[in-house]
């Protein structure tokens, strides 16, 4: 017994050591000036995020922002800089030891298909442009960061690796961080942090995602003279209307989407081809696995139903391509990384917020590998649309946070 209650008594003095260490932090004049610069900085850190949210980066073709991130560590005076065989943007700075070796992140992918203009408004104290917020303000909270650390002289325990990833939105797939952990830097990371999108929240609960094109396929024929045979379109349409009936749990909230679909030639044609895409996902990984077994059933029913419709005349058939795997995971509350990045929040007067996404934390989550993401500090809306918005309001919150708790996890 005595043995038990000194082992409850090390490890509750080990977490309540851990909370206060911003508190400790926060005394240290390297720190406060790393704070300070942080404040002070943040109108360059402004032009930054607008000047990198002008330079495109679709979906898997980040080259052109990924060329100037390099830039821009290489300015900053980070070691190492280079871009990975998937395009992600990697550059060190080097602490007292290798090890533990803390990757901070943000990525450079948007949404938005190449041709939209990226052009950057400002109104006030709001700015306006595709990506302004997701994650263009991640860039530049990280990019202010390095600068933070450099111009106090700052120097961590551990090293900290920055990272601007690649494929972080869509059917990008976290490619970029999957690559990260898998290829680049296989077993050399400790701790993960990624700086996605506005606000003040932090992210330790990964949901998890599975994605498809489904393509329906026959032989097609001319409405009228070929009527009778089955039709790719109708047998997508019975597929949708069963996945509409899907009943799944709102706890763990787990959900569905079809939110794509294409096909046929014409009016007047039964249609030999028709495609949709679907997004299934929840946090949970057998509540996601249970829906996705569902969802195949689903179409190979609907097939079946739409050829036994027709006789099966002119039968389809249904190919469910995996496009998209986002891993689920989660860092538990409890765990170190969690109760620092809340006790960052507390030291700096942040209301202390927890909740559940998809980001590329997701991966090293899924690996449990200590992983969160926190928001860029600020605020918006619009995302993933071409009005989405910033207000800089008080932004320079977001950046300090980001740097102590860089400061703080580097150790």
């Amino acid at each position: 017994m005595a043995i038990h209650n000194f082992l409850f008594l090390s490890v509750f003095t080990g977490l309540l050591c851990l909370a206060q260490d911003p508190e400790t932090l926060l005394r240290d004049p390297t720190v406060k000036a790393a704070l300070d610069a942080a404040k002070i900085n943040e109108p360059q850190a402004i032009e930054r995020q607008i000047h990198v949210c002008e330079i495109p980066a679709p979906p898997f073709h980040e080259t052109e922002r990924g060329l100037e991130l390099k830039r821009l560590f290489v300015d900053l005076g980070l070691e190492n800089v280079r871009i990975d065989k998937a395009g992600n943007v990697i550059g060190t700075r080097p602490g007292l030891s290798p090890r533990p070796n803390l990757v901070f992140s943000a990525h450079l992918d948007t949404v938005f298909p190449e041709g939209t203009v990226v052009k950057v408004s400002r109104e006030g104290h709001v700015l306006k442009g595709p990506g302004i917020g997701d994650d263009c303000r991640g860039l530049a909270v990280m990019l202010a960061t390095i600068q933070a650390l450099d111009q106090a002289k700052v120097q961590t325990p551990g090293t900290i690796t920055f990272v601007a990833d690649v494929g972080e939105e869509g059917l990008g797939d976290l490619r970029g961080v999957k690559n990260l952990f898998g290829e680049s830097m296989p077993g050399q990371i400790d701790k993960f942090i990624s700086v996605d999108g506005n606000g003040l929240d932090i992210v330790n609960i990964g949901v998890g995602s599975m994605r498809y094109r489904v393509t329906f396929k026959g032989p097609g024929g001319h409405s009228y003279g070929a009527f009778g045979m089955a039709n790719s379109i109708q047998a997508m349409g019975r597929a949708i209307a069963r996945i509409s009936d899907f009943k799944v749990p709102a706890n763990p909230k787990t959900t569905f989407n079809v939110g794509r679909v294409g096909g046929g030639t014409s009016v007047n044609a039964i249609p030999s081809e028709a495609w949709m895409e679907v997004d299934m996902r929840s946090a949970d990984v057998s509540s996601l696995k249970a829906l996705n077994d569902e969802f195949l059933a689903a179409v190979q029913a609907a097939v079946e139903e739409e050829n036994r419709r027709w006789n099966n005349r002119g039968k389809v058939s249904a190919s469910p391509e995996p496009v998209g795997l986002r891993p689920a995971g989660q860092t538990p509350e409890g765990s170190p990384i969690v109760q620092t990045a809340l006790a960052v929040s507390r030291a700096m007067g942040i209301v202390e917020n927890l909740r559940e996404g998809s980001t590329d934390a997701n991966v090293p989550m899924n690996m449990n590998i200590p992983a969160i993401t926190i928001g860029g500090g600020g605020s918006g809306s619009g995302v993933h649309t071409l009005n989405e918005s910033f207000d800089t309001k008080d932004s320079w919150r977001g950046t300090q946070r980001a740097v102590l708790l860089a400061i703080a996890l580097a150790r």
